[in-house]
């Protein structure tokens, strides 16, 4: 089938592609790949699918080539050989462009090593399958074997590189993902609202494995940092934010963002990210945090699941749980509010799927539903007198639907309901006089209704107990100062430093206190530049500008480390190089820099020269609501032979109580010897018994970050 010269020209040329990839792998770190070699490392994804395919059916051939209806039929073993060299020779060439291509900037991570020694395996363990096939020893089970590893590598291959051109878990991603409505009293502007939109469309191409244009999107401090081309956004002007400049170029421009051929963001979102940025983003602020009637607000919430009622009882009992699964599908999911709950939450969506039996079907768990969300689908006025059967109903959304008004009165008789959303549907005010006779009614949803001003000040005058919202209106009030920049981010240090804090609005005064209380406007010091820091300090910083609100408090702490030890070890974990590695954990105990466990710790730190210390700090976390405590007791032992430790310090923190804040603290032992010392254990003892207000079965566990050597 292949000509003796063609083949060992071809067999030659594999050999030589193959001793390339180990040349390249050897010495790929010291390797600078030329400009004009670039375009060839990146057709690496316009070759790829070659060789895969070619390859599939070379191993599926060579699996069943020893079967007695195969084995002398010389069609069917030439054609097996030509497949096997030809993929073959094709994977050997487009693992040689992704080495170039990874040689670019924007690709690193664990996934592209995972991608790239699974595909230089794919490449050698197809070139062993060819060049071995013939040999007496190879039988049927050594090709089976080799075809299956094959196989298992080229199936890890694609996997790792899908994950970095279409973002992290692409593949297992839809059927591993489980969706969960965040319910909005609890929802985060950036985490619940901003930063999924991030996820779902930009992080394919900015996370730590593809940083294209140096910008990281899967976490704050990336959205924070920005990219090569700079800073992501500026608070309060989206109009000259690059994101949202790159968000409305023309497609077909090489700058717009997300690139042509990716999912484009939705009109909501873009808005989400506008209004999010011309708010002054702020990553800790809660949905609920914003007025009632902030545009923010109201288009967030189109996206969250109703609160949670856990403290409502409810007099019905709970639905069938089979019914409640056939009811859910891929346009309506219908769920508990909360565990243990007979209410139920509903949600349709999908404008273009939608018909009226999808709220006709829920009849059967009529009594159950609280929760009901419509907005922006094509319902009619005629479903109103489906909807008015669920008498439980205490929170309904018609935003943005098709009905007109003039059948609202349908909806009078649920007695029971809450919050009503209306917004985007054109009402006459008498229109609404049957709902405001709903004596439980307690919010309603009326921005963008055609109701005049007028009419809406007799509407609040006869109905105090209803809160209208009516939507977000400039009035001229003053807006909040954004928050003081900290320059100065060396949290740990071991030299006096110059502390350095700017603000962008142009004579905003920046005030600080260093007692733990809240800066104000007259008495609290104004920094001023030539600030030394030179012991450990906790310093809060507010701006103040007159015409404007202040800006929010901004807390930062300063630890000072002046011995660093050679070694950190942690019996039973292997996070003792985080314990001297000068970079503090944040309020997210799994950030990757806290070290947590429920039991006793020990941490055994050397010193190679014996030194002579005064005090040793250790960083604790507390968060009540996920069963971390400070210790209950830490220990320090010290001396000159590791085998001889005797008890040189000691700190007892307070007794945790159920109304103890959230609160990261350094704990500072004083030594009580001068002598020099090498080795020092530290052990870090939980609170042996949980308290009595934690969840039953639970234990308490430490978590601590960063040791001080003062």
């Amino acid at each position: 089938m292949i000509k003796q010269s063609h083949q060992a020209f071809a067999g030659t040329l594999l050999f030589v592609f193959n001793t390339l990839l180990v040349f390249l792998l050897i010495f790929g770190n010291h390797l600078v790949i030329p400009q004009w070699l670039q375009p060839v490392g990146r057709m690496h994804p316009l070759l790829l699918h070659f060789p895969i395919v070619i390859l599939l059916m070379g191993i599926l051939f060579e699996y069943f080539r020893f079967r007695s209806a195969f084995r002398n039929e010389v069609l069917y073993q030439n054609f097996t050989t030509a497949l096997l060299l030809l993929g073959s020779l094709l994977a050997a060439v487009t693992a040689i462009m992704g080495l170039f291509l990874s040689k670019e900037a924007g690709y690193s991570g664990s996934i592209l090593q995972w991608h790239k020694w699974t595909g230089v395996s794919l490449v050698w363990l197809s070139s062993a399958i060819y060049w071995c096939r013939n040999l007496p020893w190879y039988k049927t089970q050594v090709a089976k074997t080799a075809v299956i590893t094959t196989f298992i590598c080229l199936l890890f291959a694609g996997h790792y590189g899908a994950d970095i051109t279409h973002g992290q878990n692409f593949v297992l991603g839809p059927v591993m993902r489980k969706a969960e409505a965040v319910p909005i009293d609890k929802a985060l502007v950036y985490q619940d609202v901003i930063q999924p939109i991030f996820e779902s469309k930009c992080v394919s191409c900015h996370n730590d494995d593809k940083l294209k244009g140096r910008l990281l999107l899967s976490d704050m401090e990336g959205v924070l940092k920005g990219g090569k081309s700079g800073k992501l956004f500026v608070a309060g002007s989206p109009q000259l934010s690059l994101l949202l400049q790159r968000l409305h170029l023309p497609l077909a421009d090489d700058k717009h963002m997300p690139p042509a051929g990716k999912p484009q963001l939705t009109d909501d979102e873009v808005s989400l990210l506008y209004l999010w940025i011309k708010g002054k983003p702020n990553f800790t602020q809660k949905v609920i945090a914003l007025p009632v009637n902030d545009s923010l607000r109201l288009l967030a919430a189109s996206k969250l699941s109703p609160p949670e009622a856990t403290t409502e009882n409810y007099d019905f009992s709970a639905a069938d749980e089979k019914t409640i699964k056939e009811l859910n599908n891929n346009y309506r999911v219908v769920q508990q509010i909360a565990q243990e709950s007979p209410a139920l939450s509903v949600s349709v969506y999908s404008k273009s799927n939608y018909a009226p039996k999808a709220i006709e079907e829920l009849e059967s768990i009529k009594k159950q539903i609280v929760s009901l969300s419509l907005n922006k689908l094509p319902v009619k006025d005629a479903e109103l007198k489906t909807i008015a059967k669920f008498t439980n109903l205490r929170r309904l959304n018609l935003n943005f639907t098709d009905i007109t008004g003039k059948d609202l009165n349908e909806l009078s008789n649920l007695k029971n309901l809450k919050e009503l959303s209306l917004a985007g549907i054109q009402l006459k005010v008498q229109e609404l006089e049957p709902l405001l006779s709903i004596k439980t009614l307690t919010e309603l949803v009326i921005w963008n209704t055609g109701i005049k001003d007028a009419e809406l000040q007799q509407l609040k005058q006869r109905h105090k107990q209803v809160n209208f919202v009516t939507g977000f209106k400039d009035d001229g009030v003053p807006i909040k100062l954004n928050n003081p920049q900290i320059k100065s981010t060396t949290w740990v240090f071991s030299k006096p430093f110059e502390l350095v804090i700017t603000h962008p609005i142009k004579g905003a005064i920046i005030r600080y206190t260093t007692d733990g209380s809240d800066p104000d406007s007259i008495k609290s010091p104004v920094y001023k530049p030539g600030m030394i820091i030179s012991s450990d300090v906790t310093i809060k910083t507010r701006a103040y500008k007159a015409g404007w609100y202040g800006s929010d408090i901004v807390t930062i702490n300063y630890n000072r480390n002046t011995y660093t030890p050679d070694t950190s070890i942690i019996d039973k974990n292997n996070g003792g190089k985080m314990m001297i590695d000068k970079e503090l954990g944040s309020f997210k105990p799994f950030d990757g820099k806290w070290v947590g466990v429920p039991f006793e710790m020990v941490i055994h730190i050397t010193f190679i020269k014996p030194i002579s210390l005064k005090t040793i700090g250790m960083g604790c976390l507390r968060l009540n609501g996920q069963q971390i405590l400070f210790p209950a007791d830490i220990e320090i032992l010290g001396g000159t032979d590791k085998h001889k430790l005797r008890p040189v310090g000691r700190i007892k923190p307070a007794k945790p109580l159920k109304g103890d804040p959230d609160k990261r603290s350094l704990f500072e032992g004083k030594l009580t010897t001068a002598e020099p010392l090498k080795y020092f254990e530290i052990r870090v003892k939980p609170v042996s018994k949980a308290p009595s207000w934690f969840p039953p079965q639970k234990t308490a566990s430490v978590w601590v970050d960063e040791l001080f050597f003062n």
